[in-house]
């Protein structure tokens, strides 16, 4: 299957890892993976903070850019929610009623890369070997927009090698929330706080997550702390593989802070 990588802004400016290892594990599964160099931001953090004016040209470009492809995958459940949640939306409030159509096309063939190896692609054992003690933290998007519900563990329950464990509180929001956590530092900082706690009490030494910028808060705190624990996207895990030596510690896919 031909299949277009829709890499997000954090991905490709902050986190690369994780986009690289959504191409590694594709190709491992025998697919062929295009990366369409149009593509910019999808306009979430536009339309979340209430810019869906200038959010418009975004989703005009994605769905240019996109349209020529039958399935479009991310590595981030929170810019899939937004192709297929707000797109089309923000295309009908400008009165672009042909864009709203295009967009919700393209949004139909979007796929946050859990949805795509579950229901698309019809794996859930993708040939991985991560040797950690794993927790898994569904972000918000992807529970609650997408509703992806336990796809996620099904390919993590896979893994060779890896001891998953559940996370208590586990649909609690971390408190990122892109410019919430700016706006709102305090109850932000206080909600990390509580996932934080949650996550140590596994005893696990690696928090995975569908979205880098979840990851990106929660590492962040873990770091500070000195904890140890790290924070790992759900691809780097399923790219992993024993041949392949990432199951070392010095070399294990890690997001760092």
């Amino acid at each position: 299957m031909r299949i277009a990588l829709f890499v997000t802004c954090l991905a490709d400016t902050v986190f690369p890892e994780a986009a690289k290892a959504t191409v590694r594990l594709l190709e491992r599964l025998g697919h062929e993976v295009d990366f369409p160099e149009g593509q910019t931001c999808c306009g979430q953090m536009h339309v979340n903070t209430g810019y869906q004016r200038e959010a418009l040209p975004l989703v005009r470009r994605y769905a240019r850019v996109f349209d020529p492809y039958d399935v479009i995958v991310t590595p981030s459940g929170s810019c899939a929610g937004a192709v297929r949640h707000q797109h089309a939306t923000v295309a009908r409030r400008a009165g672009d009623q042909r864009l709203a159509s295009r967009a919700e096309s393209v949004a139909g063939r979007t796929y946050e890369l859990s949805e795509l190896l579950v229901d698309v692609l019809g794996v859930t054992d993708v040939g991985a070997y991560f040797a950690h003690r794993v927790t898994y933290h569904p972000t918000c998007h992807s529970l609650r927009m997408l509703r992806v519900g336990d796809r996620p563990l099904r390919l993590l329950r896979r893994v060779r090698g890896l001891d998953l464990v559940e996370l208590p509180a586990a649909d609690q929001c971390c408190g990122f929330g892109g410019t919430f956590a700016v706006k709102n530092a305090d109850t932000s900082t206080a909600m990390l706080a509580d996932k934080m706690r949650h996550v140590l009490s596994t005893g696990a030494d690696v928090c995975t997550a569908g979205d880098v910028s979840c990851l990106m808060h929660i590492g962040g705190g873990l770091s500070r702390l000195r904890t140890g624990v790290r924070t790992v996207h759900l691809a780097e895990i399923l790219a992993s593989t024993e041949q392949g030596g990432v199951v070392d510690e010095r070399s294990d896919p890690v997001v760092r802070s």
